[in-house]
Parts: structure tokens; C-alpha cells; sequence
């Protein structure tokens, strides 16, 4: 079993990714869940075979601790860890091919408390990956970009799984400014002129500074552009999971 955790800002598409993936699939003949994380979400493009609502209620958590919507978020993050076997067990009834885990959406409340890598970590599956994703309307700003790769870095530095960079919501820009975008996740050169050519004081500069830090770093932040809306390039986006699921074994 394969499980692809997908992972992003707020608003970036995780849970339409992880829906049009899913049917993507399972036209190739492919069997797959998809595992909800979220414990607060009200609305899902998508029925989750594998529901962490079945465990974690945000109304309980207000009701019986006298929380506010957010208290209770942080705290049903928190108790994510304790449902990994509930969960691996889900899965492993289910066993499907493909496992596309959808977490929630405030990242910060996965990606950076304990129980998000604990969780990945702990469930049952043969191989992991990470599809981190960046917002393109929001990364169509050179800053904005930056500080997304920073978010991307630090996603990788907390997993420490195989990832694969998804620039989302191509459809939302013209094709001129996503193949910039592209450019800058390949280029730095081309990223740091664009940096350093914007009006601002010393924030081009700390943004350039803070740029070379990442490249020292050695990491692939190439992307993949796509739209899960209309599947836009969606041959090139599984291609590029299955690559890095298998390692490289099948073309």
C-alpha cells in the first residue's frame, strides 16, 4: 500500500487534489481511499473511506473543555497520534493500492506539532511520499513565493519523506506567469533578479539572502503545475508519484 500525504497552506487545494487524484486513479484501474485528518471540516469534495471524524468531535472538545473553535483545533491536532492504529486499521481493511491522506487545512496544525510526523510515521503503510502544494495565484508574487519554499522546506524537514512540489490552480493564471513561476523553481538566478528588482527597501535583499540559505540547502524545488479542477497535467503529476513511490522502478 502506498500513502501520499498532501499537504499545503490554507486554501492551496489539498482536499480537490486529493479527490480528482483519486478518481484519476481509479479510472487507470487503481484501487484507492482517501483518508480525511480533518477533523474540522464541514464540507469534502469527496467521501472519505477512512474518517478521522469518526474519533475526534471539535463540538465535544468545546463542550466538555470549555474551548474556543481554535483551542479546540490545536487540541483534536494533538490527539490525531492517538488515532494511528484506529486508522491503520481502516486502511489495512480496506487494502487498497493507494492511500491519498488529506490533512487538515491550517497545515500548521499537521506539519508543525507533534502528531502530524508521529502520524505519518506510525501508520501502516509500504511506502510514503508528500505532495507539498503551492497556491499559484498566491506564489504569482516573488515574496510570497519565497516564503512558500520555505514552508516546503520545513515540511520536508519535518517528514523527512520523498516529496513532490505541485504548483495548484494553474487554470487561475495566465500561461505566461505560471511558466515564470516554473522558471524560479528551476532558475535561482532568474528567481533572485526577480527579487532584486522589486521596490522595497531591505526586503529584496533579505529575500534574496533567505533564497540562498534554501539553494545551499540542495534540495529539488522543481514543480509540477497542474489543475485538479480539470486535470491539467495530471499524466506528469502520477507519473512523478509513482517514480517516487516505487523509487524510481517503474517509467
Amino acid at each position: 500500500m502506498y500513502g501520499i500525504f498532501i499537504l499545503g497552506t490554507a486554501g492551496c487545494g489539498k482536499s480537490l487534489l486529493a479527490s480528482s487524484l483519486a478518481e484519476w486513479l481509479g479510472r487507470e484501474s487503481k484501487s484507492v481511499v482517501i483518508v480525511n485528518l480533518d477533523p474540522g471540516a464541514l464540507r469534502l469534495p469527496y467521501f472519505p473511506q477512512v474518517d478521522v471524524r469518526k474519533y475526534i468531535s471539535l463540538q465535544e472538545l468545546m463542550e466538555k473543555y470549555g474551548l474556543g473553535p481554535n483551542g479546540a483545533l490545536i487540541m483534536a491536532a494533538d490527539l490525531l497520534a492517538d488515532q494511528a492504529p484506529r486508522l491503520s486499521e481502516e486502511i489495512a481493511a480496506l487494502n487498497p493500492e493507494y492511500a491519498i491522506i488529506d490533512t487538515p487545512g491550517q497545515m500548521e496544525l499537521f506539519a508543525f506539532r507533534v502528531s502530524g510526523p508521529y502520524l505519518a510515521r506510525e501508520l501502516s503503510l509500504d511506502q510514503k511520499m508528500v505532495l507539498y502544494l503551492f497556491d499559484a495565484p498566491f506564489c504569482s508574487d516573488p515574496f510570497n513565493y519565497v516564503s512558500n519554499l520555505f514552508l516546503s522546506v520545513a515540511v520536508h524537514l519535518r517528514f523527512t519523506l520523498p516529496q513532490v512540489n505541485v504548483l495548484t490552480k494553474m487554470d487561475l493564471l495566465s500561461e505566461q506567469t505560471i511558466k515564470t513561476i516554473l522558471q524560479w523553481s528551476t532558475v535561482p538566478g532568474m528567481l533572485e533578479a526577480t527579487l532584486l528588482s522589486q521596490a522595497g527597501g531591505s526586503v529584496p535583499l533579505l529575500a534574496r539572502d533567505l533564497l540562498a540559505a534554501i539553494s545551499r540547502l540542495r534540495f529539488d524545488f522543481s514543480m509540477i503545475a497542474s489543475s485538479a479542477r480539470y486535470f491539467t497535467n495530471f499524466v506528469n503529476l502520477v507519473a512523478a508519484i509513482e517514480r517516487t513511490l516505487t523509487r524510481g522502478e517503474k517509467e
